[in-house]
């Protein structure tokens, strides 16, 4: 049973909740971590199969200025291994190594698209000026976890200075919000090179934020032993601080007025705050509100109207492969991070208008005409291909290899194959559509030296996390998101029209990262700790 009373319950175990409840039990106040799962980390986690040690979620981890710090303040300590990332284009591979290394992607692009040198020129020109805002805002170590206003040397000869080059930064950073494929449109009319570049990204990723991954690629760290190690060391944290944090338990009822809770493994606790660091459709879904003000409620149904007709964002398949090839024959040919695109043609219509009409079409349960689109989806899209033994050769078994691929997935198509009852047998089709692109592209003779294999759908992520729509970063860049997404109002991200109820995590601000996971979580440990609440 779990009762009693806390002065902080937090449900959710990912980052966001981990970072607050560390920071919460360290500074000596009473925390229940609930998580309706078994395990911690949320979509940020490492798991074994076989001898492979797989991620389940992000392939690397970016410092953004966040990570590093934030385990130092904490008195974590994680061994973090530099996570380099390479950029292919059919049978070109080249490294990002540096911020020089924008030259060779240049190269890159151009050899695909000799005719179009001159686009490609102010397409470079503009990443590398996002580059520059982005070593403004992610090359510092971010100030909220230094204890500036007691270090005065630090105050008036580091950060003060920073600060107004940041804001600076930060003002422009908004003011280039114009989605991705439409500014690129505006450079080229080439749809090919546009693809080449935009289906990186998710759907109408806003210009700055796309363009600025060219210096995240440079950013990134993997610890050692894979990226639940970082999610281990936070809640060691926890525990050690006299935290509770249980699983398999799922909140049900959030009774407002009453502050308490209800839910599955005999959960029924009360709290002076509830810190919401899951996924915000179901606290709108579950809360209790009875008992609280006619004030209060209209704010809390105006919210609610908001956050029920929002989606989240675009989600992935993944496909998990353990190899019997050694790594060694890998390490020639790419870093441990890999975004590969095996056609120079790209995407063009293929997951837009194609895939609504497949959508919308009454024949949308003809499997013949769903594969067809499955495989030539495959043949065009980017993936994100990962090999953890790259990074820590322990990952995987003495001779063997485990290598994790991923591409943007639609949670519809896939939600409308399972009502009609042949889930299953679609992701077997999807792994092996993607295996034979594998095969006759980047990895020639894999298929044959494959001696395991599995999948993960957006439905996985939907309903082992509770993502709404199987997001995997917040909410959809295709809707005006019903959270604050502007960098400077990060600190507002927390509150809600609850009473005594902050929240935290991809939800909560828009859009979403690792990095973000952990600021706002801080940000309700701070709100929390000042009584800001």
């Amino acid at each position: 049973m779990i009762k009693g009373h806390y002065q902080i319950v937090i449900a959710g175990a990912g980052l966001a909740g981990l970072t607050s409840a560390a920071y919460l039990s360290k500074a000596g106040y009473s925390v229940l971590l609930v998580e309706k799962t078994g395990a911690c980390g949320g979509l940020l986690n490492s798991f074994n199969r076989d001898g492979y040690v797989f991620d389940t979620g992000p392939r690397s981890i970016e410092n953004a200025g966040v990570i590093r710090p934030m385990l130092k303040d904490l008195g974590i300590e994680l061994e973090l291994l530099d996570s380099p990332v390479s950029i292919g284009i059919e049978s070109r591979i080249i490294d990002m190594e540096s911020r020089d290394s924008i030259k060779n992607y240049s190269d890159l692009i151009e050899q695909f698209y000799p005719a179009q040198k001159k686009e490609i020129g102010k397409i470079v020109s503009i990443i590398e000026k996002v580059m520059k805002e982005m070593h403004v805002i992610y090359g510092y170590d971010n100030p909220v976890f230094r204890d500036f206003m007691h270090d005065r040397k630090y105050l008036f000869k580091e950060l003060l200075p920073w600060l107004g080059r940041f804001l600076l930064a930060v003002y422009r950073m908004n003011r280039m919000s114009e989605p991705i494929e439409r500014y690129l449109s505006r450079i080229s009319s080439f749809r090919s090179l546009n693809d080449i570049v935009d289906q990186h990204f998710f759907k109408n990723t806003p210009m700055f934020f796309a363009l600025g991954y060219f210096y995240v690629y440079l950013d990134y760290l993997y610890p050692k032993g894979g990226t639940g190690k970082l999610v281990e060391k936070l809640a060691e944290k926890i525990v050690g601080s006299g935290g509770e944090i249980v699983f398999d338990s799922e909140i049900q009822n959030v009774l407002c007025a009453q502050k308490r809770l209800k839910g599955s493994n005999n959960l029924d606790c009360s709290y002076d705050t509830l810190l919401w660091c899951a996924d915000l459709k179901t606290l709108y879904r579950i809360a209790d509100t009875s008992g609280l003000s006619a004030g209060t409620l209209r704010k809390i149904n105006a919210r609610k109207q908001r956050i029920m007709e929002s989606r989240g964002g675009d989600s992935v398949f993944s496909l998990y492969l353990g190899v019997d090839k050694p790594v060694q024959d890998f390490a020639a040919l790419t870093h441990g991070h890999l975004f590969y695109t095996p056609s120079k043609d790209g995407l063009a219509e293929t997951h837009r208008s194609e895939l609504a009409d497949l959508l919308a079409s009454p024949e949308q349960n003809n499997r013949e005409r769903i594969l067809a689109w499955v495989k030539k989806y495959c043949r065009l899209t980017t993936y994100e291909i990962s090999i953890p033994s790259l990074r820590d050769p322990q990952l995987s078994p003495v001779g063997k290899t485990g290598i994790i691929v991923s591409f943007f997935f639609e949670y519809d198509l896939v939600k409308k194959v399972a009502s009609r009852g042949w889930y299953e047998e679609f992701k077997t089709q999807v792994e092996d559509a993607m295996i034979e692109v594998l095969d006759a592209s980047i990895f020639p003779g894999i298929r044959e030296r494959i001696s395991l294999r599995f999948s993960s759908s957006p439905i996985t992520i939907e309903s082992k996390f509770a993502n709404s729509e199987g997001g995997i970063t917040g909410w959809t860049f295709e809707q005006a998101a019903p959270v604050v997404n502007l960098l400077h109002k990060i600190p507002q991200s927390v509150k809600t029209p609850f009473p005594d109820v902050l929240q935290a995590g991809q939800w909560a601000y828009s859009p979403a990262g690792i990095p973000t996971a952990l600021l706002t979580g801080w940000y309700a440990y701070n709100a929390i700790k000042s009584r800001k609440l």
